[in-house]
């Protein structure tokens, strides 16, 4: 089962490794023995949202198998919000609360192998997000013309700030049924395919099905006064429903940036494999905060501009030609969607890949020189100050997460030196882990073993350390003597210099290698996240 200089938003602020983590931080990030014990097949989340109280009640049937036998299980659900009632087979349950994990004590024996269901009914007014998409809640606000526009937001917070769920990355639901009631003129768009529209006089209630398996943060509802156009896009996997829902007022303009969807689709298609949700669409959704990777209902608030707001991240005029979000946060359907990790602390799987994907796309439709460009610009952002992997167990991600990430993947191709190959290793990893929770080990070994070169040092220093390599050289006797420093033990790593104006393609490690030249200057192809220090 799977079951700025601009500084880029996502670029939360450093916490050092040294905070003290609380009961409630490894309540919320581990698999606790009252999670482990039962596997994820199914939600039904049913609820209804009233905009004018920003109040949200409802239930969510929570379908799992017994992997083995235990009497208690954990839900989590955060304050404000509040669980009134657990049922199993019509009969209520007690539960303990701890924090913000809910430990429900289950009557029925619950047998090894079986299929078992709980329902949890909850109610509240949720968590006001006051800053979205990164301090995490819902947003309540309205449109140009007064109508209500909704919409939640949630990664790293978790979705139990909204709804109750198994609030973990490493077990993801296999397939989901999202019904959301709202007043009769808006429109609630949510994951997945829309099964039908309930007509209850003053209300509608939507249902969203979602066939895929799904992460808890990658659920959405967006709730507003939408129109939609379409179209459908010939993909590797056949036709490809392409939905766009956005507000009444921007119709028009939706039909010119949207543009960029099918080019994304083009270029993502071609370097990752095939779009991981066909059976479910794509959908891109306006909202009233910037955007998110919410599985195949990516949302977008970009305001219609290029690049970032308007602004070129790398500041070389390439940002310029795409609008950010709806590259970046496409790209999520491959790298955060079907390829997911297990722990918060292997965030970069997410963000480093779909970074290096605005890379590709660029690539793609104007170069490679462009897209090189592109990510040495981002460069200026890096602060390399802690780790990228962050502390496992207590949902704790790391830092420099984005273009630091981007950048050691632009390495990765340049050690490769054969763009066929990376991109049939980029593929792979789709095919290989498709639909599947990972772990940075994984990948890991995954590109070690296609590229046929022990990365194992190269993963160390760029993914567990902050220090950038930096190659120290110095002039003697018709020699250039080269070698790695700040750098973790036994480090080694090839690199295309250029010596007496050729360029040579050469393995260096943490001592000094020779390389015959008639000149006392070096330098580093740029394409190489590295340093160069002569001495």
């Amino acid at each position: 089962m799977k079951k700025n200089l601009v500084i880029l938003f996502f670029l939360f602020p450093i916490i050092l490794f040294s905070q003290n983590f609380t009961r409630q931080d490894t309540l919320r990030g581990s698999i606790t023995p009252e999670r482990a014990w039962w596997d994820l097949t199914y939600y039904h989340l049913d609820i209804a949202v009233d905009p004018d109280n920003k109040f949200i009640k409802g239930s969510n049937i929570v379908q799992y198998k017994v992997l083995e036998s235990n009497d208690e299980i954990q839900i989590d659900l955060q304050k404000p919000l509040k669980i009134t009632k657990v049922t199993q087979d019509n009969k209520e349950l007690t539960f303990r609360l701890d924090g913000y994990s809910h430990f429900i004590k289950l009557k029925k024996k619950q047998r090894k192998g079986s299929v078992n269901s709980i329902k949890v009914f909850y109610e509240g007014n949720p968590k006001v997000a006051v800053r979205p998409p990164w301090d995490g809640g819902l947003t309540w606000t309205r449109d140009s013309n007064g109508k209500h526009f909704v919409a939640n937001s949630n990664q790293g917070i978790g979705a139990s700030i909204w709804w109750p769920n198994k609030d973990h990355m490493y077990d993801e639901v296999d397939s989901m049924l999202i019904s959301v009631n709202v007043p009769k003129d808006l429109t609630n768009v949510s994951n997945g395919r829309l099964r039908s529209i309930e007509d209850l006089g003053e209300t509608k209630t939507f249902h969203w099905f979602v066939s895929n398996p799904i992460n808890n943060y990658g659920v959405n509802i967006n709730i507003g006064d939408y129109v939609e156009f379409s179209e459908v896009y010939k993909g590797e996997k056949g036709d490809l429903d392409m939905i766009y829902y956005v507000l009444r007022d921007n119709i028009l303009r939706a039909k010119s940036q949207f543009k960029d969807a099918v080019k994304m689709m083009q270029a993502f298609e071609y370097w990752f494999g095939p779009y991981p949700f066909y059976e479910d669409s794509f959908k891109i959704v306006e909202v009233p905060y910037l955007g998110m990777e919410h599985q195949s209902s990516i949302t977008y608030g970009n305001k219609y501009m290029k690049g970032y707001l308007g602004r070129d991240l790398s500041r070389t005029g390439w940002g310029l030609k795409f609008d950010y979000i709806i590259i970046h946060e496409a790209g999520h359907e491959w790298f955060a969607n079907n390829i997911t990790y297990k722990d918060i602390a292997d965030m970069w799987i997410h963000e480093s890949f779909t970074t290096y994907s605005e890379n590709l796309y660029l690539d793609y439709h104007y170069g490679k020189e462009a897209a090189s460009e592109y990510v040495i610009g981002t460069r200026t952002s890096i602060s390399n100050r802690s780790p990228i992997i962050g502390k496992y167990g207590v949902n704790f991600r790391g830092s420099d997460l984005y273009s630091k990430g981007a950048n050691i993947l632009h390495t990765l191709r340049q050690i490769t030196r054969d763009d066929e190959k990376w991109r049939s290793i980029l593929r792979g990893l789709n095919k290989e882990f498709y639909h599947q929770t990972v772990t940075t080990a994984q990948i890991e070994n995954y590109i070690s073993n296609k590229m046929k070169y022990d990365l194992s040092t190269f993963f160390n220093q760029y993914l567990r350390d902050f220090r950038i390599p930096t190659l120290e050289y110095f002039y003697e006797d018709g020699n250039l003597n080269c070698r790695w420093i700040n750098v973790v033990d036994n480090f080694k790593m090839p690199v295309e210099l250029i010596v007496d104006d050729k360029k040579v393609f050469i393995e260096i490690e943490s001592s000094y290698k020779k390389i015959p030249s008639i000149s006392d200057t070096l330098k580093i192809d740029k394409d190489y996240y590295v340093f160069l220090k002569k001495i």
